[in-house]
């Protein structure tokens, strides 16, 4: 049974829009003995924090929207992953509008917030919406530059100017 919190919470944590793609690393072995069950979960630890490590990386605010964070290990060589696009084509790339992205992403933002401000919730979470709105503010950035940046001068007898005489 899954938590309802949880599940509330991890709905206003990410749009699923955003998640366009998933990558794999099929990691093969058979059931670990008793004797080899710590050599395996540090395997798993360190596996994990190598693909923690690449993502943020790659990412361009150099975060990843994760609650709580990976213990560090040393990294490890990972097998070759397998990456795939989850969002069929014409739902992905009428979402890939970057008006439409700013809108969802805002609206992401408002939900966590107030998911926040209702209840007792983890420091993580905190620094998710910190993420979320840097996020926000970045594709607001290249919006904002795609039509050169430059605001217009307000000339008098427009609606916030004064009214000339």
């Amino acid at each position: 049974m899954t938590n309802q919190r949880t599940d509330a919470v991890a709905m206003n944590v990410l749009d699923s829009f955003e998640v366009a793609y998933i990558e794999v690393w099929p990691l093969r072995f058979g059931k670990p003995t008793q004797a080899e069950q710590a050599a395996f979960r540090s395997y798993l630890n360190a596996a994990e924090y190598t693909v923690f490590q690449q993502v943020i990386r790659a990412s361009k605010l150099g975060a990843v929207l994760n609650e709580k964070d990976i213990p560090a290990t040393e990294e490890i060589e990972l097998p070759r992953s397998y990456r795939t696009r989850i969002i069929p084509d014409g739902i992905f790339y009428s979402c890939q509008h970057p008006d439409i992205r700013i809108a969802r992403r805002a609206n992401t933002i408002a939900r966590l917030a107030q998911v926040i401000s209702e209840r007792n919730v983890s420091l993580g979470l905190r620094r998710t919406l910190v993420i979320q709105a840097r996020r926000l503010e970045s594709l607001a950035r290249e919006r904002l530059t795609e039509f050169g940046g430059t605001i217009p001068l307000e000339l008098p007898g427009e609606e916030t100017g004064k009214i000339s005489e």
